[in-house]
């Protein structure tokens, strides 16, 4: 049992646990970032919204990313079911700072490019631990039991723990905090294609979204590097799995024959990989922080791949509570409230995300013949693509879209009453 007492444990090295692992170490805080999988690993969720610039650069990553070999992504693109090429959304029609570019990215390099980064600004980076259980003080969080390897179990103590083991989500599972969202009860198939075409010019890294002919489902088409194209299905369970035979690929395919736009894009491609399967994935825990911990990116909560917010989420989640937690230690004070404090900043910019999520899954509403209507929201629609949720007022948007499809209710984060 290791007698050593860190400031700041972080379970989970994905680019949220690299995010507060990251900024707290900068700060000069004992930091120890635990990661149970090898690095490189495969990942999904390759596209970055340009609002992930300012999270980047303040973890000093962005000469790293200007150099990389990641296609930038300067727009986002929607075909409708009758295969028609809606205008591109230009993220630079809002602002043209550097900042409206980003960029689609090979998660496997970019998490490694985040982790090595974390080390390099002083956490200590570990591979191959697996972290089974977060030990408990009362409602105080003290420390972690984890394997590296395979060896004996060992007990890591800190001041705070920071979960950031994604979807696994292991403080809000231990404590019963996470919620389905019963309206996003969503399935997606995927692989990657060596091959497939792409659009010239400027529009040549952009995210294609393509409707499936009966609106049931609708792929994402992500250029990746070294001429790999990221392709998925996504459509309710129902649809998608519970109602089908056949195995994932013949469901695949079956809902390409239902995309004209998609079909000749792919058809001189090569499949690199089996399909693959996410289900479920839409979620958010009813707290945030507690005594001791925090929850960042997909520990706390998932929306939905449309609009790709999931590295930005992380990103911002681990960037903002890890200025909660420095100011924490620096007033001894590692209270539920100290630690959550930021949110429900970071839930109301979540919801006005999720708001766009649930009009993009209504068949009846068009964004085209939205905008026709109302073409002064473009401009806030652009914002909550770009993923400046947490820079701009998009509210103003909100009321002309309740007009037209049903948008869920603001869900508080629940406030814990200090002991």
């Amino acid at each position: 049992m290791s007698k050593e007492v860190y400031d700041v444990i972080v379970m989970g090295a994905g680019p949220a646990g690299c995010s507060v692992a990251t900024l707290t170490a900068q700060y000069g805080h004992k930091v120890l970032l635990l990661e149970r999988e090898i690095f490189p690993r495969f990942k999904i969720g390759e596209s970055l919204m340009p609002g992930t610039y300012w999270a980047l650069k303040k973890l000093g990553m962005l000469e790293k990313m200007k150099t990389s070999h990641f296609p930038q992504k300067y727009s986002i693109q929607f075909y409708t079911k009758q295969g028609n090429q809606t205008s591109p959304f230009y993220f630079f029609s809002n602002d043209p700072h550097e900042s409206s570019q980003t960029w689609q990215v090979l998660r496997s390099e970019f998490d490694q490019m985040l982790a090595e980064n974390a080390a390099e600004k002083g956490a200590d980076v570990r591979f191959g631990v697996n972290v089974s259980d977060v030990v408990f003080v009362g409602e105080r969080a003290v420390g972690v039991v984890c394997r590296q390897n395979g060896q004996a179990e060992e007990h890591f103590f800190g001041r705070v723990i920071v979960d950031a083991t994604g979807q696994n989500a292991l403080i809000s599972r231990k404590l019963k905090i996470s919620r389905q969202e019963p309206k996003l009860k969503k399935a997606a198939i995927y692989s990657h294609f060596e091959g497939a075409l792409r659009d010239p010019g400027i529009d040549e890294g952009a995210t294609l979204v393509l409707h499936t002919d009966n609106e049931e489902g609708w792929f994402w088409y992500i250029p990746l590097p070294k001429n790999k194209v990221s392709i998925g299905v996504v459509g309710s369970m129902e649809y998608l799995l519970q109602n089908r035979a056949g195995e994932p690929q013949q469901i695949f395919e079956e809902e390409v024959a239902r995309c004209k736009p998609l079909q000749w894009r792919i058809e001189p491609s090569r499949q690199l990989f089996p399909m693959k399967v996410t289900k479920d994935f839409s979620y958010r825990a009813t707290r945030i922080a507690g005594d001791g911990w925090v929850l960042v990116g997909d520990a706390f909560g998932f929306l939905d791949p449309i609009y790709s917010s999931g590295v930005l989420l992380a990103l911002t989640s681990g960037e903002m509570a890890a200025e909660a937690i420095h100011e924490g230690l620096g007033k001894a004070d590692l209270s539920a409230t100290q630690l959550g404090k930021f949110g429900d900043e970071f839930a109301a910019g979540m919801e006005a995300i999720r708001k766009l999520v649930y009009a993009f899954y209504t068949k009846e509403f068009s964004f085209a013949k939205f905008l026709q209507e109302f073409p002064d929201c473009r401009k806030n629609i652009i914002h909550i693509l770009i993923g400046n949720v947490f820079r701009e007022n998009v509210s103003e948007l909100f009321g002309p879209l309740a007009m037209r499809c049903e948008l869920p209710e603001y869900r508080k984060l629940q406030q814990v009453v200090p002991t």
